[in-house]
């Protein structure tokens, strides 16, 4: 039976950083549990914002220092700042901490797995053909600048009656090189027919360790 290991997880403290960059154990179940919801809010709030990743810091118990990174920066800061004043002041409610938010912007979204995987299962979700989404998003990485990439959907593809995976793979992908930075990411298209998975895996080269 085949092992796997999350690609970010296998690079941890080498070519990959940690999404939370703190440690407390008298408070770390609460605090880990905290982290996750604040993920969710952001996430759904702003899903067509194009997040990519969530930064958590947490300098003391008072305060969160949240970093997010997204394509559309615009749709969370909102008019004259309103949108992000709106969602530090929820967080603070619910979480009663101080909140700072910081936005980053991704400039090339194409070599981000997670937004690529998420364009896919939204032309999924449209009733685009998937291996037409899996082959448009492979030629923009590539055009882009990447070294490899990989993509993977799983479910009734096509609405087919049994479900199947399928994938494409072009240039190169050295899944056991530590030092390659190989950035990975899923999403769900939600279909009348089920579910279709999408994973994606992209090889932005090596990193220097």
């Amino acid at each position: 039976m085949g092992q796997k290991v999350h690609p970010r997880g296998f690079r941890l403290g080498l070519s990959a950083d940690w999404q939370a960059k703190w440690f407390n154990e008298k408070n770390y179940k609460e605090w880990l549990l905290e982290d996750e919801e604040i993920r969710k809010i952001i996430k759904n709030k702003y899903y067509h914002a194009g997040i990519s990743e969530i930064y958590i810091e947490r300098p003391d118990a008072e305060r969160i220092n949240i970093t997010v990174k997204t394509a559309r920066p615009g749709i969370i800061i909102g008019r004259k700042g309103a949108e992000i004043t709106s969602l530090r002041e929820e967080l603070e409610r619910k979480f009663n901490r101080r909140v700072v938010i910081n936005i980053e912007e991704i400039k090339t979204p194409e070599l981000d797995a997670q937004l690529v995987a998420e364009s896919i299962a939204s032309r999924i979700e449209k009733r685009a053909s998937y291996k037409v989404a899996m082959k448009r998003a492979i030629m923009n990485a590539m055009r882009k600048g990447a070294q490899g990439i990989k993509v993977m959907v799983a479910g009734r593809l096509g609405g087919a009656e049994i479900a199947r995976r399928e994938w494409y793979l072009r240039g190169r992908l050295p899944l056991q090189k530590l030092k390659a930075i190989i950035d990975y990411g899923t999403a769900t298209a939600w279909t009348k027919y089920g579910t279709i998975g999408i994973k994606v895996w992209i090889y932005k080269g090596d990193a220097d360790i």
